[in-house]
């Protein structure tokens, strides 16, 4: 083999590796690809010949077999009470689809979870180590939208998801304004929302073995920091957003009675 033919096979294999690193590379999202992405679910609010999916249509309707986010949407709906529409409404606006996507703030994922509010979730939640994961980052993000909307109710969830929870009480408290681009966001997606309420939630089983994957000793400092910075804006934990199992003698309801009684 000549020298110029190694030469070219060896660029060959390198620009290869490139493309296969860079697949696996998270993507910055600038202000720009958010704000098309906004852009992009304003036309779809807008348009006449289109209608934006009832979300108690959305939560019955059977995902697509063949689609694995789909499946992780309905399974995060079934199990926080969420509709899909909602989930799916919130994927694009944040992420426009993009696993990978990693916002100017940092934030992450499909559903553009900051580091601090996945360590959060993903202790809580039993997740996994990579906040990229699209079950375990859809399950984190639909499991915070079901806190914030117990915490702070609708559309105020959305506001609260996007500019984070402090800041947004710090405008209900102040009445300083939301960012721009929350406003803009709140503005194309709690239409979507409107009125309706989100189901109830079913309860995880409890792991008798979470206390082994604690990070009584192991976590970095940097984290230890972030998470009890995360804890700290989370809603308090009083039952309200996993608190109630589907009944199995009645599969076809959509809410619980509170009492766990029949309703009259």
């Amino acid at each position: 083999m000549t020298t110029a033919r190694r030469s070219t096979c060896r660029g060959t294999v390198r620009d290869r590796a490139k493309i296969g690193a860079d697949r696996l590379r998270p993507r910055r999202r600038s202000k720009r690809g958010r704000a098309l992405s906004l852009a992009w679910l304003a036309v779809i609010a807008s348009a006449p010949a289109m209608v934006w999916p009832d979300p108690a249509a959305a939560q019955t309707r059977p995902s697509d077999p063949v689609d694995p986010v789909a499946q992780h949407v309905a399974e995060a709906s079934r199990r926080f009470g969420i509709p899909q529409a909602w989930i799916w409404a919130v994927m694009r606006a944040e992420s426009a689809g993009d696993v990978r996507a990693v916002s100017h703030a940092g934030a992450m994922g499909l559903m553009q979870i900051m580091p601090a509010t996945w360590i959060y979730l993903r202790g809580r939640y039993s997740l996994g180590d990579d906040p990229y994961h699209v079950r375990d980052n859809i399950i984190a993000g639909t499991a915070y939208l079901r806190e914030l909307h117990d915490r702070f109710g609708s559309p105020g969830f959305l506001a609260a998801y996007n500019a984070g929870p402090g800041r947004y009480e710090q405008h209900l408290a102040t009445g300083r304004p939301l960012p721009r681009e929350t406003r803009a966001y709140l503005a194309i997606l709690a239409p979507m929302v409107g009125g309706s309420q989100p189901g109830r939630a079913m309860i995880a089983p409890a792991d008798p073995l979470a206390w082994t994957r604690a990070p009584l000793f192991a976590m970095p400092a940097e984290d230890a920091l972030a998470a009890s910075q995360a804890a700290a804006e989370m809603p308090p934990d009083d039952g309200t957003a996993a608190q109630a199992v589907a009944s199995e003698e009645h599969p076809d309801r959509l809410f619980i009675p509170l009492s766990g009684q029949e309703p009259s």
